[in-house]
């Protein structure tokens, strides 16, 4: 008896993912999920230096403004309920010091435009395709701050509009990056407060378009965390209380299959002794002096040791 649909993913042949890899994630809050695992098991990862970017114009905004090497100033920000904010970051950059949330600014730019350098795999996550306008400023934002929603339209990028926008960031990619691999993913996550048939016309939008501007050829891919999510894992004990977020366990589901299908067969044995280092370090002692207690750590040391050898760049 079949109690499951199965999404079939073929094994990718070129540019596998392992240790000596460099991942970059930007987007919506699906790439914060992966990119925690990556962080778990070591990789050498960074993700979303301007926070969570849940739609297209956001995400090419921020790699137009890195490569450009922009400086933000006092006219790039402002201040709303006693903090700083600025219209092209998620609130969690936000400050209530003013010159420390422009330090923060210039450094994360500076940084994004490092990642996208030096970068092997690059993961893209769309959220949607609805976005808010600015009316004093007729620009679309990334984040709205929680300022009054009278001072934004709201619209959804049209397929075109979707389709330029990521034609732009391939080609801004391309400009500073000439091998890395993009990988396009749409997040699972419903954006339920835009309503039903508005988020499943918003991520139609994004997958149309993500499937016409993906080509192996070109080392552009797409792996469907959104179909394993819709398809595989079809019932709510797969969400969060809230029935719109992944639960735990969907998370791990979708990053085994991942894995399985983006990583190299070198790097599952370290991961695995990644992980019990890990738990190692999780683990919480009845008694922290006992003998017992003090040879575990030992052992653990020695795990440790054994793996920054070969991987120096880890840190526990």
């Amino acid at each position: 008896m079949i109690l499951q649909t199965h999404i079939p993913l073929k094994k990718q042949q070129h540019s596998l993912i392992d240790y000596s890899s460099k991942l970059f994630l930007l987007g919506s809050c699906f790439s914060e999920n992966i990119g925690n695992k990556l962080s778990y098991y070591k990789f050498q990862s960074s993700q979303n230096p301007f926070g969570i970017l849940f739609h297209p114009k956001a995400i090419e905004r921020l790699i137009l403004n890195a490569i450009n090497e922009k400086k933000y100033t006092e006219e790039d920000i402002f201040n709303f309920n006693e903090r700083w904010h600025c219209f092209e970051t998620h609130s969690n950059l936000s400050s209530v010091d003013k010159d420390e949330f422009l330090n923060t600014l210039n450094i994360s730019i500076k940084d994004t435009f490092q990642q996208l350098q030096k970068a092997s795999h690059i993961i893209i996550t769309l959220g949607t395709a609805w976005v808010y306008r600015y009316i004093s400023s007729d620009v679309v934002v990334a984040n709205c701050h929680k300022v009054p929603q009278k001072q934004f339209l709201k619209e959804i990028l049209t397929v075109n509009e979707v389709s330029e926008s990521l034609a732009s960031i391939c080609s801004l990619i391309r400009s500073v990056n000439k091998e890395a691999s993009i990988l396009f993913t749409v997040s699972p996550v419903r954006h339920i407060k835009d309503g039903f048939i508005e988020n499943k016309r918003s991520k139609s939008h994004l997958l149309s378009v993500i499937h016409e501007v993906i080509d192996p050829r070109k080392n552009i891919h797409y792996f469907p965390s959104y179909e394993i999510m819709m398809d595989e894992l079809r019932d709510y004990r797969f969400y969060k209380e809230d029935m719109i977020h992944p639960s735990q366990t969907a998370i791990d589901y979708i990053w085994n299959r991942f894995v399985d299908t983006w990583f190299h067969e070198s790097s599952l044995f370290t991961m695995k002794k990644v992980e019990e280092i890990q738990k190692g370090i999780a683990h919480k002692p009845f008694n922290t002096n006992s003998d017992a207690h003090q040879t575990f750590l030992k052992k653990l040391t020695q795990k440790k040791e054994i793996l920054l050898k070969e991987f120096p760049f880890m840190r526990f």
